[in-house]
């Protein structure tokens, strides 16, 4: 058994990653008897935490939205900061952070008061990020989605069509999906009776029914494949190149679109994902500096292209008898 303050921390993740814990499963997750398992929850309301605790054959431990916020880890200010800093970072662009993010957002939203919720939701609508160039998700909808996939419970919603037709939607929700700067839910239609993607920015008014289902396997069994064919959102490219020049001088020159790794005094290591190769290739030539491509290997041939109609357009344009 682990030590009390190790099986609390314990118990409080595992409380965070399901909406209802029976008390039973909870106090063998934890390898503890019920009894001891009380008492671990009382220690957490003593430090803040809203454990709602039913009883009966469905009884067990919930995770609930609390008056105040944890007074040992964050205060009203700080946990603001925390999740709009998270529902920016769940929407940066940046490959394998955006779920990650979501998560995060998750656990730090369903702690949060009402009081401070609204606060987060007003700050995220009314600051401009340079992160994300996609539509503004409010925070509160990427957690009840999240939640739903979760938690594996019917979802309705309205949903406004690629024509503009405004429809109601009730689905069984499998995963959320970024892509190409925007969100999407990727669920089992009820009213079609087939699988969809839904953009999240066409999404309004999502409410959690309560109603659990079994997961239907998707097909092809890849999310994010699933909506790149069906939104048509090309495939991301990972662009590696050796830059020739100080750190600091790249970051000033590719700002946020880039991730920037010092090797030496005078070389860094830059990383860009995008969907289309022109733009790293805008933003290595912005850099002013020699570079060396390590990978990927269309990226070379994206740059012979574009050096070769370059070449050709100054071989057309000198003038008779003068070498380009």
């Amino acid at each position: 058994m682990a030590n009390t303050s190790s099986r609390t921390l314990t118990l409080l993740s595992l409380l965070q990653t399901h909406r209802h814990w029976p008390g039973a499963d909870l106090a063998d997750r934890l390898g503890v008897s019920e009894r001891t398992l009380r008492r671990d929850v009382d220690r957490l309301r003593e430090l803040g935490y809203p454990v709602h605790a039913s009883r009966g054959t469905d009884g067990g431990y919930q995770l609930e939205p609390g008056a105040v916020l944890p007074p040992l880890l964050l205060d009203d200010e700080e946990g603001v900061a925390l999740a709009v800093g998270m529902g920016d970072a769940a929407q940066s662009g940046i490959s394998g952070l955006e779920e990650a993010a979501v998560r995060a957002l998750t656990k730090v939203v369903q702690v949060l008061p009402p009081r401070l919720r609204t606060r987060v939701n007003a700050l995220r609508a009314m600051t401009v990020s340079a992160a994300s160039g996609g539509p503004v998700i409010p925070a509160e909808v990427l957690t009840l989605i999240a939640q739903s996939c979760r938690d594996q419970e019917r979802l309705c919603f309205d949903y406004t069509t690629r024509g503009g037709a405004r429809t109601g939607r009730e689905v069984e929700p499998h995963r959320l999906v970024a892509l190409g700067g925007r969100w999407y839910l990727v669920a089992y239609d009820l009213t079609r009776h087939d699988w969809r993607s839904f953009r999240l920015d066409r999404l309004a008014q999502p409410r959690n029914t309560g109603v659990p289902f079994r997961p239907r396997p998707l097909p092809g069994g890849d999310a994010a494949a699933f909506v790149r064919t069906a939104a048509r959102v090309p495939a991301a490219h990972t662009v590696v190149a050796l830059v020739h020049a100080p750190a600091g001088h790249v970051r000033r020159m590719v700002g946020q679109w880039g991730e920037v790794e010092p090797v030496a005094d005078d070389r860094c290591r830059l990383t860009m994902i995008s969907t289309s190769l022109d733009w790293p290739t805008q933003a290595l030539g912005n850099v002013g500096a020699e570079f060396e491509v390590l990978g990927p290997p269309e990226f070379l041939d994206h740059l012979r292209d574009w050096g070769t109609r370059f070449l050709d357009a100054v071989a057309r344009s000198s003038p008779p008898g003068s070498r380009p």
